[in-house]
């Protein structure tokens, strides 16, 4: 704070320092507190708000434990994050470790941005592409069928491995980006030395890179994890019926059902799910707040 102060000035730092509150305070703050209020409220027409019947009750949070359907699809959101954050690593580790350590130099701007470039399009278009691609008489089918390992088309939407499979690639720069920052600072010498001492590939992996990139590995968890679960447009374009999200439900609570308070009840749910999964990632790979911030 100290070097803060010395460099922009104490009226410069204190104008930043209350955008910065009040950006909070306004944008995430307080509609978490009205969301929480919703929540505790029972959906009444205006004309007996604040009424005898405005009482806080639990009756919002007890609907998703007697709702059978929403409680599988609650529960099913939450395996299938979880597999979206296990491929999308599995994906990715490669990648980051090949640019941070393997990659020439001269060639890594040019591997970054082609790693960027698609995501400068809407993920909503990104979204359009998958189902292109996925669709019955998409491009992945026609291929398919071409190459004579298929027969006919295979219906590849409509399902979880569609959605599964749109949100690996929306999401996967969250998951690269953290690898490699984490990856890139590991110095080449350690891996020269197990190498030298007889390590395999497989063991130098295990024992001196990934202990190297746990808070990289949990940042990239984290964010993936979050934005798989509460991913709206992935689910509703490339799934259906058969594949609904919990972002889902709780859409329909609020722009359909018109029933906010427990659309609000519901979302705050996934909240506290989102918060659980956090600190459950940090002592998972053993990494304080301090870890993840380089």
């Amino acid at each position: 704070m100290t070097e803060v102060i010395r460099r922009y000035g104490p009226v410069l730092t204190g104008l930043i320092l209350l955008a910065v509150a009040l950006w909070l305070a306004l944008l995430v703050v307080l509609p978490q507190i009205m969301m929480v209020d919703f929540s505790f409220r029972p959906s009444l027409p205006p004309s007996k708000l604040g009424g005898p019947e405005d009482v806080y009750t639990v009756k919002n949070y007890a609907t998703l434990w007697t709702n059978q359907i929403h409680l599988a699809i609650f529960i099913k959101t939450i395996w299938a994050s979880a597999l979206v954050t296990a491929v999308t690593l599995a994906v990715c580790y490669p990648v980051a470790f090949y640019l941070a350590q393997v990659a020439p130099k001269r060639r890594l701007p040019l591997l970054m941005l082609m790693l960027i470039v698609p995501f400068w399009i809407n993920e909503l278009l990104r979204t359009f592409s998958w189902y292109i691609i996925l669709a019955f008489n998409g491009l992945l089918n026609s291929l398919l069928v071409g190459l004579g390992i298929f027969d006919e088309p295979q219906r590849m939407l409509g399902g979880d491995v569609g959605v599964i499979v749109g949100m690996v690639y929306v999401y996967i720069l969250f998951m690269v980006f953290p690898l490699y920052n984490a990856i890139e600072s590991l110095d080449r010498n350690q891996i020269e030395a197990a190498r030298d001492l007889g390590a395999g590939w497989l063991r130098i992996h295990w024992r001196v890179v990934l202990p190297h990139a746990k808070p990289g590995i949990a940042v990239g968890c984290i964010m993936t994890f979050m934005l798989a679960a509460g991913s709206y447009a992935v689910p509703a374009l490339l799934g259906g019926p058969q594949s609904r999200w919990f972002t889902e439900v709780i859409y329909n609570w609020f722009f359909e059902g018109g029933n906010w308070n427990q659309g609000a009840a519901y979302a705050f749910i996934l909240l506290v799910l989102c918060i659980g999964v956090i600190l459950t990632a940090m002592k998972l790979f053993r990494v304080g707040l301090t870890d993840i911030a380089k």
